[in-house]
């Protein structure tokens, strides 16, 4: 039996307030309709992929009706919104993997620190996790997977110049989850948790020395002016997004209809988010360096390069401390889980 955890009252007020919104008015020629909870309504794979996949996409070939809302409106933290949808209060949700890591902590050796460093090895990875990745979703919320799309590699931001990892001992790291803290932590820095809106004045004022996001993320929310350099090893992993729907939801289709979301979630959803993934990367990095860029005027940040050496530095911080706390986490299985399919393809062993 599933242990049930305590739901502070803010948050059982807010679910009653998203339910009395959805209640009224959901009516389809076809009988069926979603409520669907978007991923953070700010950002491009909300406004460009999440929300015309649901609200035009879906109602026009599947027929279905959705009500449609975002992270950023229903404000519930960490794994709360997954929850509901468990109960019944949601039948779709868009969320970070690292936000429910603490209610499902295999999920968390998707997204490690330094674990892919390019775009084409986060692919790989995503897919041979992604087996697992299922199972724990469906064990942990009673979910089925639908997709994984991660947001730009995420970076760090620099009030000053490092000329290697060694140089950040003894700073202060905003990070960006728990195994990034744990990243930080291990080189000496030391992790600080705070809001994302409240990094610029951090940064401005030296209430921290250097802060990690999405490269695109940080330039569009200001990130760039009151910092001097970005370091664009991705120290904060990719920050994936996944989207799954309650099993009642999903075993109450037919057939046909499984087959026909999961075929319009990769084509239409998943892997075009995937394309702009890549180029919103390297659009931020460009944009925040004075290179071409179409989202704003261009920063003049410092672009620290990221050697070999740095690289294997990091490889060894995630060998050495990431993943072992990591495992000490998870059961024995999901390590070994974790070792027969990210580990075959990175080459890595959790211990």
């Amino acid at each position: 039996m599933k242990s049930r955890r305590y739901v502070p009252m803010a948050a059982i007020f807010a679910v009653i307030m998203v339910t009395v919104i959805f209640a009224g008015g959901l009516t389809s020629a076809h009988g069926e309709q979603l409520r669907v909870v978007g991923s953070w309504s700010s950002l491009t794979l909300y406004k460009n992929f999440e929300k015309p996949f649901w609200t035009e996409v879906v109602p026009k070939e599947m027929g279905f009706e959705v009500s449609m809302t975002s992270l950023s409106q229903v404000k519930l933290t960490g794994a709360a919104v997954m929850r509901q949808m468990e109960m019944g209060v949601f039948n779709v949700v868009h969320t970070v993997a690292d936000y429910v890591v603490s209610d499902s902590p295999a999920l968390a050796g998707l997204d490690l620190p330094a674990l892919a460093p390019d775009i084409e090895s986060a692919r790989k990875v995503v897919e041979a996790y992604r087996p697992i990745m299922a199972k724990y979703i469906a064990e942990d919320f009673d979910a089925k997977l639908l997709s994984i799309v991660p947001y730009p590699a995420q970076v760090l931001f620099l009030r000053d110049k490092i000329s290697s990892l060694d140089d950040l001992k003894g700073k202060k790291i905003r990070a960006s989850g728990w195994t990034t803290s744990e990243f930080v932590t291990a080189l000496g820095a030391t992790g600080v948790t705070m809001s994302f809106s409240e990094v610029p004045q951090s940064l401005q004022r030296g209430v921290v020395d250097g802060a990690i996001t999405g490269s695109l993320s940080g330039f569009s929310a200001g990130w760039g002016d009151v910092s001097n350099y970005v370091y664009p090893l991705p120290m904060g992993g990719w920050d994936y997004v996944i989207g799954s729907i309650s099993m009642k939801t999903w075993m109450g289709l037919s057939a046909d209809q499984q087959k026909k979301l999961v075929k319009l979630v990769k084509e239409k959803l998943e892997d075009p988010a995937w394309k702009v993934t890549e180029e919103e990367t390297v659009a931020g990095i460009q944009c925040l360096t004075g290179g071409k860029c179409a989202y704003g005027n261009p920063g003049n940040l410092g672009l620290i390069p990221v050697t070999a050496e740095a690289q294997k530095a990091a490889t060894q911080l995630l060998l050495n401390s990431v993943l072992p706390a990591w495992s000490q986490k998870v059961k024995p299985q999901v390590v070994d889980e974790w070792n027969d399919t990210i580990g075959k393809v990175t080459g890595l062993t959790a211990r």
